[in-house]
């Protein structure tokens, strides 16, 4: 009886071990790896169990046009060639990565001698990029009580930047009442949009401004620029509409005295001298000397 168990068991792990030898199984230490920018990455595909001596790798890059190969026929293609080398087994090394090799990559061994002749790994690879110096809008002056918007904006880095705003080289908060410097002001901060809006603008809001841009890989800064904030002078802008009104009202009544004197009125211009009218039929010619008349005309009866 214990010898037909002992034979039982051997023929399980027989069995077992003729299964697992005749097949290809892939695995990887990472299948979510990412780098900065410029730098080296491994992307590992290791063949835990083969049978096949020779058998076909191939690596490819899959994106929302669909895949392309990378490694094919023991040759690296497309945007990695001259970027890439194969590291034995399968692993891909990347020399020098960029923003573009961004994507998905599929490793793919096929072994014809063995029972389970294929197998396949995903790599989801990140390649991150350093924000680069966002452009800020700052308002020059704003009067008091008024509101006002300060734009930061970055489009360069990834994964996208998220945004921090700075007044006099201080951080500001995301809400104003968690720091007695800030918590009498009015205003919201957007870290994802990078937008910060005061709603209604105080003395004490004036300063230098200038943002921050960060992710993962690094972050960047624009230049400090000033906001002055004003009072609103309501006595000089009254005075200045009541010297434009009495400046008005005398060119008008300059206007309504020109035409009651005649200045505007019509008048005739050019030679007025009329042809005297033929009398009693003499008719009177002129000389040779001036002003000397002679008579023309006999009487007629």
């Amino acid at each position: 009886m214990a010898n037909t168990r002992l034979v039982l068991v051997l023929s399980l792990l027989s069995t077992h071990c003729c299964v697992s030898v005749l097949s290809v199984v892939l695995r990887t230490n990472n299948d979510s790896p990412w780098t900065d920018e410029f730098d080296r990455i491994e992307l590992s595909c290791l063949i835990e169990s083969i049978s096949t001596s020779n058998p076909r790798i191939e690596w490819k890059k899959i994106t929302d046009e669909g895949p392309s190969y990378v490694y094919f026929d023991k040759k690296i293609s497309g945007d990695l060639e001259n970027r890439a080398v194969i590291r034995e087994p399968a692993t891909l090394l990347i020399l020098n990565a960029t923003r573009a090799d961004t994507a998905k990559y599929r490793c793919e061994v096929t072994a014809a001698d063995d029972q389970r002749s294929f197998d396949e790994v995903i790599i989801n690879l990140v390649v991150r990029v350093k924000p680069v110096v966002p452009q800020c809008s700052v308002p020059k002056a704003v009067p008091v009580g008024k509101s006002a918007e300060l734009v930061c904006v970055e489009d360069q880095g990834f994964p996208k930047a998220q945004y921090q705003w700075f007044r006099n080289q201080e951080q500001i908060p995301e809400d104003p009442k968690t720091t007695t410097r800030f918590y009498n002001s009015s205003y919201t901060v957007d870290q994802e949009t990078g937008i910060l809006k005061f709603i209604s603008v105080r003395k004490d809001d004036a300063g230098e401004y200038h943002c921050r841009a960060k992710n993962d890989a690094g972050h960047a800064e624009c230049d400090a620029q000033q906001m002055e904030v004003y009072d609103i002078d309501v006595v000089g802008i009254a005075l200045g509409v009541v010297v434009v009104l009495v400046v008005l009202l005398c060119i008008s009544v300059g206007i309504c005295c020109a035409f009651k004197q005649g200045y505007f009125s019509h008048k005739e211009t050019g030679n007025n001298y009329k042809v005297p009218a033929k009398g009693d039929g003499v008719d009177y010619v002129r000389t040779d000397d001036e002003g000397d008349f002679r008579h023309k005309s006999s009487f007629v009866i």
